[in-house]
Protein backbone atom coordinates (compact mmCIF):
# COMPACT_ATOMS: atom_id res chain seq x y z
CA UNK A 1 0.00 0.00 0.00
CA UNK A 2 0.79 3.41 -0.72
CA UNK A 3 0.87 5.59 2.37
CA UNK A 4 0.54 9.33 1.19
CA UNK A 5 1.27 11.88 3.86
CA UNK A 6 0.32 15.69 3.60
CA UNK A 7 1.86 17.40 6.57
CA UNK A 8 -0.03 20.86 7.64
CA UNK A 9 0.18 23.28 10.67
CA UNK A 10 -2.71 25.04 11.18
CA UNK A 11 -4.65 24.40 8.28
CA UNK A 12 -1.41 25.29 5.83
CA UNK A 13 0.40 23.16 4.01
CA UNK A 14 3.95 22.07 5.26
CA UNK A 15 4.87 19.43 2.65
CA UNK A 16 3.75 15.92 1.84
CA UNK A 17 5.70 12.51 1.90
CA UNK A 18 4.76 9.00 -0.12
CA UNK A 19 6.09 5.83 1.65
CA UNK A 20 5.23 2.55 -0.08
CA UNK A 21 4.37 0.62 -3.37
CA UNK A 22 0.55 -0.13 -4.19
CA UNK A 23 0.96 -3.63 -4.93
CA UNK A 24 -2.13 -3.56 -7.22
CA UNK A 25 0.43 -5.36 -9.61
CA UNK A 26 3.66 -6.09 -10.93
CA UNK A 27 6.56 -3.83 -10.74
CA UNK A 28 6.31 -1.88 -14.28
CA UNK A 29 2.97 -2.41 -14.64
CA UNK A 30 1.54 -1.00 -11.24
CA UNK A 31 -1.08 2.18 -12.43
CA UNK A 32 -1.78 3.10 -8.88
CA UNK A 33 2.25 3.60 -8.58
CA UNK A 34 2.13 5.12 -11.46
CA UNK A 35 -0.55 7.82 -10.96
CA UNK A 36 0.76 8.88 -7.69
CA UNK A 37 4.40 9.45 -8.86
CA UNK A 38 3.16 11.39 -11.75
CA UNK A 39 0.57 13.46 -9.46
CA UNK A 40 3.52 13.75 -6.61
CA UNK A 41 6.37 14.29 -8.80
CA UNK A 42 4.56 17.19 -11.05
CA UNK A 43 3.45 18.66 -7.81
CA UNK A 44 6.89 19.00 -6.88
CA UNK A 45 8.13 20.74 -10.20
CA UNK A 46 5.01 22.86 -10.66
CA UNK A 47 5.04 24.60 -7.41
CA UNK A 48 8.87 25.11 -7.61
CA UNK A 49 8.20 26.00 -11.64
CA UNK A 50 4.71 27.92 -12.06
CA UNK A 51 3.94 29.22 -8.35
CA UNK A 52 8.57 30.06 -7.36
CA UNK A 53 8.12 28.83 -4.03
CA UNK A 54 10.95 27.00 -2.49
CA UNK A 55 10.55 23.40 -1.47
CA UNK A 56 13.21 20.39 -0.25
CA UNK A 57 12.12 17.55 -2.33
CA UNK A 58 13.81 14.09 -2.61
CA UNK A 59 13.01 10.87 -3.64
CA UNK A 60 14.85 7.26 -2.57
CA UNK A 61 13.35 4.27 -3.45
CA UNK A 62 10.08 5.49 -5.47
CA UNK A 63 9.15 7.81 -2.26
CA UNK A 64 9.05 10.93 -2.22
CA UNK A 65 9.12 13.90 0.33
CA UNK A 66 8.60 17.80 -0.05
CA UNK A 67 8.79 19.80 2.82
CA UNK A 68 7.94 23.53 2.42
CA UNK A 69 10.83 25.71 4.39
CA UNK A 70 8.80 29.11 4.14
CA UNK A 71 4.80 29.50 3.35
CA UNK A 72 3.87 28.66 0.16
CA UNK A 73 2.07 31.06 -2.02
CA UNK A 74 -1.74 30.86 -3.28
CA UNK A 75 -0.29 29.47 -6.21
CA UNK A 76 1.67 26.29 -4.54
CA UNK A 77 -1.68 25.98 -2.39
CA UNK A 78 -3.77 25.10 -5.38
CA UNK A 79 -1.27 23.16 -6.83
CA UNK A 80 -1.55 20.92 -3.39
CA UNK A 81 -5.41 21.22 -3.33
CA UNK A 82 -4.81 19.23 -6.90
CA UNK A 83 -2.87 17.02 -5.75
CA UNK A 84 -4.80 16.09 -2.71
CA UNK A 85 -7.99 15.81 -5.51
CA UNK A 86 -5.96 13.65 -7.59
CA UNK A 87 -4.88 11.22 -4.85
CA UNK A 88 -8.49 11.32 -3.21
CA UNK A 89 -9.87 9.93 -6.44
CA UNK A 90 -7.60 7.35 -7.21
CA UNK A 91 -8.20 6.38 -3.34
CA UNK A 92 -12.17 6.67 -4.56
CA UNK A 93 -11.89 4.45 -7.31
CA UNK A 94 -9.55 1.65 -6.77
CA UNK A 95 -9.84 1.36 -2.75
CA UNK A 96 -7.89 1.69 0.37
CA UNK A 97 -6.57 -1.31 -0.13
CA UNK A 98 -3.74 0.08 -2.57
CA UNK A 99 -3.39 3.77 -1.21
CA UNK A 100 -4.00 5.62 1.80
CA UNK A 101 -4.27 9.65 2.23
CA UNK A 102 -4.03 11.00 5.25
CA UNK A 103 -3.11 14.40 7.12
CA UNK A 104 -0.70 15.00 9.95
CA UNK A 105 -0.08 18.05 12.00
CA UNK A 106 3.12 18.98 12.39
Amino acid sequence: MITVTVFTKKGVYQGFETDGHAGYAEKGKDIICAAVSALTVNTVNSITELAKDKVIAGEQDGNVRCIFPDPISDQGKLLMDSMVLGIDAIVKNYGKTYLCLKFEEV
